[in-house]
């Protein structure tokens, strides 16, 4: 099963997330299949970049976001 979620990088108490598509059996930081976006919660107020193009192919193909994914979907939609 394929995900939209997120991948961590960014140095200790600084996260920065890279919102990806992977497999579901991947590990967190693992293998990924295509990057969509990044989400920095460092920023006030948060930042989030994505390609809602990209994003909208991968979910009528089948992939299923996160929860936190779906949530930042939408306050990108916003």
């Amino acid at each position: 099963m394929v995900k939209i979620r997120l991948q961590r990088v960014g140095k200790k108490k600084a996260p920065y997330y890279h919102i990806v598509v992977a497999d579901s059996r991947s590990p967190r930081d693992g293998k990924i299949i295509e990057e969509l976006g990044t989400f920095d919660p460092m920023k006030e107020p948060a930042l989030i970049s994505l390609d809602k193009e990209k994003c909208e192919t991968w979910i009528k193909n089948g992939a299923k976001p996160t929860d936190t994914v779906k949530a930042l979907i939408e306050k990108a939609n916003a």
